[in-house]
């Protein structure tokens, strides 16, 4: 609910509950009765908090515009207007400077927000901030955001929000393993079940800010824009400076409510070519040991067993022996590969499945034809440490853009190659670029995806350090992170689902021994693991046993059987007393259907743990359950429904009662199946 109705900067009154189809007088009357009072030792109007805040406003906060004229003129706003149309609104401030705030809200409840700035003045202006932010109410009293670390992303960190202000910002060049990601303010104690939360995302690939903050005057926001270095953006006369969205959402049914408007947002705005096909890639099986015979074997392999799609990832091109040489230099080794990649392709389309390709286009090694030729096209001080041993190309650079964008176009039209997985294996670290580097990226991938509309991209970026919906409006898949240990796995892809459904969340099923970790774990945790998402293999299956195989194939064939439930349905997660303990499932949209897991992280607290509640199923429906998969156990017997095969109960009992649990060891899983009886 926006007031809009005078000269002043239009205000947000209300944003969470839906308020019902209130006439005008209604609307006029509860934006009337929103009006505080004038405290003592203060501004001597009421506080008004609109949607670009400023001093002028009272707002002593963190102002919504920051920056200056090099003339020095004033900023001033000479007045606002709205236009309310098909689809949102949006409000122009006029001025030396005309800023338009476009609010967009969906029907699945998502708003989306975001400020246009056009230099009307006579003198450059120097764009020093322009954010977004949104008004919570005062029982948001909880915060929760994220951090992590390579191959340990999205770990949940919450405490209470206190006047004074959370502030995350990432400085990158991408959003990093420790990205904020979904900024959420709720109740305090609010889960995935249960709680009102009110939850802001910036959809931006590049250095950005997001915080929380609560007022000594009373207010509290959530905020967020893209963090700007000195005199990163400076708008000529006439120049405009557009934010990235702010997307937002309100749920009253805690985290798992904000999904269940989050994902078919998504999914009405991303429509993928066709059903996620299960993957083969080939990193932790070979690394950089490629060559014909090794991985002709390993595509027949893959096809055996049901995979669909075969990608062959770093070490194919020029010069490619280890990580410390030849990036950027985009031409098939003809060392490795002395008739190109088609003997590959060909026995990888014999065996049944398409094909893709590991590309690092932002990136240069300084050991590369390219660096030495191209020296200026590299980002960064010479004599600056490499990371990774590697540099960042300057894509703003329009040789180093053109070059990038000829190699792969000449790759795509040469060789029939339906994936490109994207890596970005490094920080940028280059002062006062990350704006024009994240906008020429956007463009590289426009350009590219314009004339090649069927290939399919996975952002990459030495894992999940860029998980974003920037990214998502130009890319097929995320790779959520590099571990494949399933027991890291299980929290990362339990909170990245949150915001991003798991059709786009890469999940592959490792070896037995995590390369990453070095964790041994059993096959069936890291199969009911990979089940949930876009699954693959990254496993050498040359080395594995005759029964391996067999055990993958009807991994396989599982996951094909459930992936239209798995990757259209409801995203569900219980909240566990427990936390050894964590279910998570997918429930179909008619709610005839789903598919659960039930998982030790450790050793339960209870010899008889907690039983198995299975949330979002209807309470008014019998559901038949049954097991599909069961990890290693620690029992005398198991419980007797478990040993009967199936149990035909309520939703309402399954959700609220519940299941007794088989005692799995440590590091385990059991998936199962319900069916409307």
């Amino acid at each position: 609910m926006l007031d809009a109705r005078d000269a002043r900067p239009p205000a947000i009154v209300h944003w969470g509950a839906d308020l019902g189809d209130l006439p005008a007088p209604a609307l006029a009357a509860i934006a009337d009765a929103s009006v505080p009072a004038v405290p003592p030792s203060s501004i001597d109007v009421p506080l008004w908090l609109p949607l670009l805040p400023s001093f002028t406003d009272g707002w002593s906060e963190r102002p919504g515009l920051d920056g200056f004229f090099t003339d020095r003129s004033a900023l001033a706003w000479d007045g606002w207007s709205t236009d309310a149309g098909e689809g949102g609104m949006s409000v122009t401030g006029t001025g030396p400077l005309t800023v338009t705030t476009r609010l967009e809200l969906s029907r699945e409840g998502v708003l989306r927000m975001r400020h246009t700035l056009i230099n009307r003045g006579t003198s450059d202006f120097v764009l020093t901030a322009l954010d977004l932010q949104l008004p919570v109410p005062d029982r948001a009293r909880e915060v929760l955001d994220f951090s992590g670390l390579w191959a340990h992303e999205r770990r949940p960190q919450r405490g209470e929000l206190r006047q004074g202000a959370w502030m995350r910002e990432s400085r990158h060049g991408r959003p990093g393993h420790d990205d904020a990601f979904l900024l959420a303010a709720g109740v305090p104690g609010f889960g995935f079940r249960g709680g009102e939360v009110w939850a802001a995302h910036l959809a931006w690939s590049g250095d950005k800010r997001v915080w929380a903050s609560r007022s000594a005057l009373g207010p509290a926001v959530l905020g967020a824009g893209e963090l700007l270095g000195a005199g990163e953006v400076t708008l000529a006369p006439g120049e405009e400076y557009a934010t990235p969205w702010l997307v937002a959402v309100w749920s009253d049914r805690g985290l798992d409510g904000l999904s269940d408007r989050l994902h078919p947002w998504i999914r009405n705005r991303s429509e993928l070519h066709r059903p996620r096909p299960v993957v083969l890639n080939t990193w932790e099986a070979v690394y950089f040991a490629q060559d014909l015979d090794t991985l002709g074997a390993l595509a027949d392999a893959a096809g055996a067993v049901g995979v669909e799609r075969f990608v062959l990832d770093d070490g194919w091109f020029t010069g490619r022996r280890d990580d410390r040489r030849a990036l950027g230099d985009w031409f098939v080794d003809a060392q490795v590969w002395p008739s190109g990649l088609h003997p590959l392709i060909e026995r990888v389309h014999e065996a049944g499945m398409d094909f893709g390709l590991w590309v690092e286009p932002e990136m240069v090694s300084p050991s590369s034809r390219l660096a030495s030729e191209h020296p200026d096209w590299v980002l960064g001080a010479t004599g600056a440490p490499t990371w990774r041993f590697q540099r960042v190309l300057d894509l703003s650079n329009p040789g180093a853009y053109g070059y990038v964008l000829e190699r792969l176009n000449a790759l795509l039209d040469e060789y029939p190659i339906a994936f490109l997985k994207w890596d970005h294996n490094r920080d940028v670290l280059t002062p006062g670029v990350a704006h024009r580097q994240t906008a020429a990226l956007y463009r590289l991938l426009r350009e590219l995806r314009t004339a090649h509309p069927d290939v399919e991209i996975e952002s990459c970026a030495s894992g999940g350090g860029r998980v974003d919906l920037g990214i998502l409006e130009l890319v097929d898949r995320f790779w959520t992170s590099d571990t494949n240990d399933p027991l890291d796995r299980q929290s990362i892809q339990r909170w990245t689902s949150v915001l991003v459904p798991p059709e786009y969340l890469g999940g592959h099923l490792g070896d037995q021994a995590a390369h990453i970790t070095g964790r041994t774990t059993d096959l069936a945790f890291r199969q009911v693991t990979a089940l949930f998402g876009s699954a693959g293999i990254e496993w050498n299956l040359l080395h594995a046993t005759p029964e391996e195989h067999a055990t993958i194939a009807e991994w396989i064939a599982l996951h094909k059987r459930f992936r239209e439930l798995l990757h259209t349905g409801r995203v569900v997660r219980a909240d566990t007393a427990d936390p050894a303990q964590l279910v998570h499932g997918v429930v179909a949209q008619d709610r005839r259907s789903a598919i659960f897991a039930y998982v030790t992280l450790d050793a339960p607290q209870a010899a008889l743990p907690a039983p198995l509640r299975l949330p979002g199923l209807d309470p008014d429906r019998p559901y038949t359950v049954r097991p599909l998969l069961t990890g290693a156990v620690t029992q005398d017997a198991p419980p007797p429904w478990l040993a009967s095969g199936s149990v035909t109960l309520p939703g309402r009992v399954l959700s609220e009662v519940g299941l007794a649990v088989p005692l799995l060891k440590p590091q385990q899983a059991a998936l199962f199946e319900v069916s409307a009886a």
